[in-house]
């Protein structure tokens, strides 16, 4: 359980790194059903800014911890890139994107953490 959280405060820092916004970790643990423990939600401002975010999560995920994804989708689009570490799914969107799908209010009934942008 604390490698998880460890993952996912790292998972923020790579986030932030790349000054990635509106982050939200939704924390499933106690939905029956769900397909992991954690979200961690963010977007970038454009493709490019995306992309970095991805990349960035995915460095410090490795070097930090030794983790490793076990699936990347949509970094060719940079549009919605989901990274599936197990127990961790990190949504990377862009705003337009991330307001049509709405996912925190998927998982409304999950526990929210809102963590502050950095300036």
């Amino acid at each position: 359980m604390e490698q998880t959280r460890q993952l996912v405060d790292t998972i923020i820092e790579g986030i932030q790194e790349k000054k990635g916004q509106r982050i939200v970790v939704a924390d499933l643990q106690e939905i029956d059903g769900a397909i992991c423990r954690y979200f961690v939600i963010c977007q970038g401002n454009s493709p490019t800014q995306v992309d970095a975010i991805t990349d960035s999560v995915g460095e410090m995920a490795r070097k930090s911890l030794g983790e490793k994804p076990t699936t990347v989708v949509g970094q060719e689009n940079a549009q919605w890139v989901a990274m599936d570490y197990g127990d961790v799914l990190v949504h990377i969107f862009l705003p337009d994107v991330r307001e049509f799908y709405d996912l925190e209010h998927l998982w409304d009934d999950a526990g929210l953490i809102q963590i502050p942008d950095l300036d």
